[in-house]
């Protein structure tokens, strides 16, 4: 699978940094800001290596606004 870049959203809850993917609607949470971007970093990793699987990854990225490089509409 290709990069794929993302913006994402880090807020404090109690003593716990949340990072969030919004356009995926994926999240992680660590102690301290770094620790959760990276965390968050894998947890994309993840989702999205799954859904290459289960054959849904073109759809997901597509409903998300994702486009392949060189692409346009």
């Amino acid at each position: 699978m290709n990069n794929l870049e993302f913006d994402s959203i880090v807020f404090q809850e109690g003593n716990t940094q949340v990072a969030l993917l919004p356009k995926l609607d994926v999240s992680s949470y660590r102690s301290t800001v770094d620790h959760a971007r990276n965390n968050l970093k894998i947890v994309v990793r993840l989702f999205l290596e799954e859904a290459e699987k289960m054959e849904t990854l073109e759809d997901i990225l597509s409903e998300s606004g994702y486009e392949k490089a060189g692409e346009v509409n």
